[in-house]
């Protein structure tokens, strides 16, 4: 038999469809045979259904997603770090201040850290080749959606973008090999009230939704499940994009849940507000999305976590409309439901709409930075910060390792007094203060307020710094490590270019385990590297960028050059699952704020215990008992019934 041809002029062959697919003949380091179809896709499953391959969709509206982003990486599809004609690295297009700056440091950086060899590449396929599995078409539901005038498609490309978040797994299935499962059917409720009615025509027609807000998930949760025989149906939350109403008198702002953060907060700011949540991914995660994960961001100090700014939440479950009656600071009414809802992760239906704290726009902001000779002495001054509770709006500590890194990602200099001042202060800390280049770590810190509290804060802080031998570093190295925060999102896809394969994990700890679980994760990240047959140089670093009174979230930041092996992938998953096994070991948590997904979820029963899992299990059953959320998310469900 032939290629079955796939929607989008795909193909697909006989043996794909049998469970037998491989990319053969590749000797890529990727190992793309890694990427093959479970035995659970057969004829018969694709015959469950009669209407196939036939592209059906209804009013599609224009979507960023499908614009303006990349359908294989990170961030805005102009935007990218490449070798200029002199073999520099700069970031194309205009939406970063780095943008057309050349970053003369960093490809030596990647040549001596990780072993990149430039003259080899390990290049992304183009899309045309990507192998697309036909739709799952359930007729009467689709029938339905479109009497009702909802926004609706299954085309191959639209179906593609919502099937993944940004793990190195996801990519590595769009750059090199080709999706086991994906959605069958995407679609768009423009309100809560299309959303109630495509949750009951699921629980009508049998048919499993996985809701998507940003798609900026790094666990696996928007994967869809291999063994699914249901049709599946992405819920794109990107029209409910809308600020509801705004309250200044009671401080409290409702926004529809698929608003993107940077929206949200350029509306707020329009109107004089701000929410104050800012998690790294605030150009493209989604209000609903935070809640759905249980979100942290990089100003939680001054403004709390999204647990902490939660004050209202509507959900679609397939019982009904989850909603408490009244909108008030706190209450005491039984268990609070919220904390049922955030980082249930798509797993009990749908967050609508979301009603959040929000705060007057700050009178003043300011960066700050301080040098310490070691990540010890810089840990010991977050715990003095946490005792004496005066850490500003945002405080990071970053180890020797991504020290160097950043100072690899400063822009070249044209003038010759920086370059003057950039060497004074060098020869000042190095020569004068005798910090060892190889042991120094840097903090930097945003201050927030009104100008005297921004004064006093950065005063006592900069008090206790001295204590521990801190440098100041002033307020530009400060605002450049915070801008560093969105490009530096791109560099894993340049690397994936040069074969280099990496990641980024998170935990909290208690401040009496931070520096031995630091010094232990990186330590075995290494050793599992050199152990699994990597020749090269393996990155591993870490930063402390969370300060909470009795611990710390911790980062982690991983990468190794994937040349000569024969499975990159599975020593990947080696390395990441042995770093997470260490952190729990060494007294971490299982995530700070990444969430769970399918990526971490054989920890879940050791994290909540058996009885936790039964408490779940129910209310998962009483909310969802046809299993239509069917993502596979937190816990093993019977994914076809409960």
């Amino acid at each position: 038999m032939g290629p079955v041809p796939l929607a989008g002029d795909m193909t697909l062959s006989h043996s794909a469809l049998k469970g037998d697919y491989r990319r053969s003949k590749d000797s890529s380091p990727f190992n793309r045979a890694m990427v093959r179809f479970s035995p659970h896709f057969s004829f018969a499953y694709f015959a469950l259904y009669s209407v196939m391959a036939q592209i059906q969709e209804h009013n599609v509206p224009s979507s960023y997603r499908d614009n303006i982003l990349k359908w294989n990486g990170w961030g805005y599809e102009d935007s990218y770090f490449q070798l200029n004609k002199k073999g520099q690295v700069t970031l194309s297009g205009a939406r970063y201040d780095m943008s057309g700056q050349v970053l003369p440091l960093l490809r030596p950086w990647f040549e001596e850290n990780l072993g990149v060899d430039m003259s080899y590449k390990t290049p992304a396929q183009p899309r045309s080749q990507v192998k697309i599995p036909e739709p799952i078409n359930n007729q009467e539901f689709i029938d339905h959606l479109r009497n009702l005038g909802i926004s609706f498609s299954n085309k191959s490309q639209h179906r593609l973008v919502r099937s993944h978040g940004h793990t190195m797994h996801d990519m590595s299935m769009l750059r090199y090999g080709g999706p086991q499962r994906i959605p069958d059917l995407v679609v768009w409720p423009k309100s809560e009230e299309e959303v109630v009615m495509i949750t009951q025509a699921a629980c009508k027609f049998d048919v499993v939704i996985i809701p998507i807000g940003g798609g900026t998930s790094v666990s696996n949760a928007l994967e869809c499940p291999e063994d699914e025989t249901r049709s599946i149906v992405s819920l794109d939350m990107a029209l409910m994009d809308r600020i509801l109403w705004l309250d200044d008198t009671n401080l409290l702002c409702r926004a529809q849940a698929g608003i993107v953060g940077q929206s949200f907060e350029r509306q707020l700011n329009a109107k004089g507000f701000t929410c104050g949540h800012e998690p790294d991914s605030i150009e493209f995660s989604t209000l609903g999305g935070w809640v759905s994960t249980r979100a942290s961001g990089m100003k939680k100090n001054k403004y709390g976590n999204i647990e902490d700014l939660l004050v209202h939440v509507n959900v679609v479950t397939p019982k009904g409309l989850i909603q408490r009656q009244c909108q008030v600071p706190r209450i005491s009414a039984g268990p609070d439901l919220h904390q049922v809802i955030l980082g249930s992760e798509g797993t009990l239906g749908v967050i609508t709409e979301v009603t959040v704290k929000i705060f007057p726009l700050p009178e003043v902001k300011k960066f700050g930075s301080i040098v310490f000779p070691s990540f010890k002495h810089g840990v010991d001054f977050f715990r003095e910060v946490a005792k004496q509770r005066c850490q500003p709006a945002s405080l990071r500590l970053v180890d020797n390792e991504q020290f160097i890194m950043g100072q690899s990602m400063k822009l070249e200099q044209n003038s010759y007094w920086k370059q003057l001042a950039s060497y004074c202060s060098k020869l000042y800390i190095t020569k004068w203060k005798g910090f060892e280049i190889n042991q120094m770590v840097a903090a930097t810190c945003v201050f927030e307020g009104g100008q005297d509290q921004v004064d006093a804060e950065e005063r006592r802080l900069y008090a206790i710094a001295e204590q521990f031998h801190g440098v100041i570093g002033g307020e530009e190295n400060g605002q450049y490590g915070y801008r560093l925060t969105f490009a530096i999102a791109y560099l894993r896809d340049l690397g994936m270019e040069y074969g280099i394969m990496g990641e980024s994990f998170e935990t909290s700890v208690p401040w009496d385990k931070v520096i031995n679980l630091c010094r232990n994760v990186k330590q075995l990240i290494r050793r599992e590297a050199e152990s699994a047959g990597v020749k090269y140089p393996v990155l591993a670093s870490c930063r402390v960028t969370q300060v909470y009174d009795s611990g710390a979230c911790v980062y982690f930041y991983f990468g190794f050059n994937s040349r000569g092996l024969s499975n990159a992938l599975g020593v990947y998953d080696r390395i990441e699952s042995a770093a997470r096994d260490e952190i729990i070991a060494c007294g971490g948590s299982i995530s700070h704020h990444h969430g769970i997904g399918k990526l971490r979820k054989k920890w879940v029963p050791s994290t909540v215990g058996e009885v936790g899992i039964s408490v779940l299990k129910s209310i998962k059953h009483e909310l969802d008992p046809q299993n239509i959320f069917a993502n596979g998310n937190l816990i093993d469900f019977n994914r076809s019934r409960l």
